[in-house]
């Protein structure tokens, strides 16, 4: 796993209990890579031979120049979270758009849904990538409203502003893909702008019950933590990775016993 900085990730735990589970001679490390040493990292581990890769913030865009293919999904989303050695080549996919839809679709169906997605980095791609592949209608809010722009156009979302005008767009589901409230007790949001009613998902998952999903439930909204979306797009990477079926409740066990904060 390439990420920067490291930090505190449960990616190994989680992988480790699933090849555990079922009988991989495998191990899964996490590796503190900064922006500037990317390159290197990639050809490194193309000299060791690592054959699966996950790639973390800040990285999931920058890499894709690095590497030998890139599926068809993950060049629409414009980022990668996973890498396949087929052969001497390494192959760029992303899971982060299967692990959110999968993980909101747990709590509600996404057709017709309006959904605001907060951020524009790599992992916001692949969430606003899922929910229009499901059918929702979205808008992107960014910090820097360019950048929210620009990911709006590229993926073809319907709408796009700056963080401060949450408070006047309605919406069915909001979706943190930020890093604000990370190990803080900050949000990206004023409470005031979050509906009862709604869906809000937090990526977020340290802790796991962040000061936006606290707002959340204060003001009648349903609340996701980052847990499943981060256990469910771990297992489409096991399956990219063996050919297998992620145990998903061995891998929830995991991210559980693995976490600093409690439930």
């Amino acid at each position: 796993m390439l990420l920067h900085p490291a930090g505190h990730t449960r990616s190994p735990a989680m992988h480790r209990a699933a090849y555990d589970a079922l009988g991989i001679d495998a191990v899964y490390l996490a590796f503190d890579v900064p922006p500037e040493r990317l390159e290197d990292a990639i050809r490194g581990a193309r000299a060791l031979g690592a054959r699966q890769i996950s790639v973390s913030l800040p990285h999931k865009e920058a890499v894709l120049p690095l590497l030998d293919a890139v599926d068809e999904t993950a060049r629409r989303i414009g980022a990668v979270n996973t890498i396949v050695r087929t052969g001497e080549r390494l192959v760029g996919h992303n899971t982060d758009w299967l692990g959110a839809v999968q993980a909101i679709e747990r709590e509600r169906s996404l057709g017709g849904a309006r959904a605001v997605v907060l951020g524009a980095g790599g992992a916001a791609r692949g969430v606003v990538f899922g929910l229009l592949e499901r059918g929702a209608h979205v808008t992107v809010l960014n910090r820097t409203a360019d950048r929210a722009h620009a990911l709006a156009r590229a993926l073809g979302a319907h709408g796009s502003g700056s963080l401060d005008e949450i408070g006047s767009i309605g919406f069915d589901v909001l979706v943190n893909t930020t890093s604000v409230g990370l190990r803080s007790d900050e949000s990206p949001v004023p409470a005031a702008a979050i509906a009862a009613g709604a869906l809000v998902m937090d990526a977020v998952y340290e802790p796991q019950r962040t000061r936006l999903l606290r707002d959340a439930q204060a003001r009648g909204a349903r609340t996701l933590g980052g847990k499943w979306m981060l256990v469910l797009q771990a297992a489409e990477q096991l399956r990219l990775w063996t050919g297998r079926e992620a145990p998903l409740d061995v891998m929830a066990a995991a991210f559980d016993r693995a976490s600093p904060y409690p439930p």
